[in-house]
């Protein structure tokens, strides 16, 4: 049941220094061996890897990645803004209109309820 819980499993977790020296043709053989035993392992990992070896400099990959995660944090922070304008704000004059208009309703019921039973 836990394994259900935790679906990311952060021993298997790809370093970033050690994926980027993968790339540049510099890790060491355990380094290497492990990083492709994960490709073996899993298909996420193995699509990660080749898409991150078609850019012809591993600092293109960075550059892109970090423009992807300030598009990202624009397009979030954005969507807060809606939401915080879309929020009701504090409306008194609301709920003194709705109280109001609920006692005028009592009152006219309680008096035509009072004149019917008189007349």
């Amino acid at each position: 049941m836990a394994d259900l819980k935790d679906i990311l499993n952060s021993d298997d977790e790809l370093n970033h220094e050690e994926l980027m020296r993968y790339l540049e043709g510099n890790a060491s053989e355990e380094e290497r061996f492990a990083i492709e035993k994960q490709m073996a392992d899993s298909a996420f990992v193995d699509d990660a890897v080749e898409g991150l070896q078609r850019f012809k400099d591993p600092g293109q990959a960075l550059s892109y990645a970090d423009q992807l995660d300030k598009q990202l944090q624009k397009y979030t922070r954005l969507r807060q803004a809606r939401k915080r304008k879309r929020r009701l704000k504090d409306q008194n004059w609301l709920v003194i209109a709705i109280f109001g208009i609920l006692a005028l309703c009592v009152a006219g019921y309680l008096l035509i309820h009072f004149f019917m039973h008189k007349g």
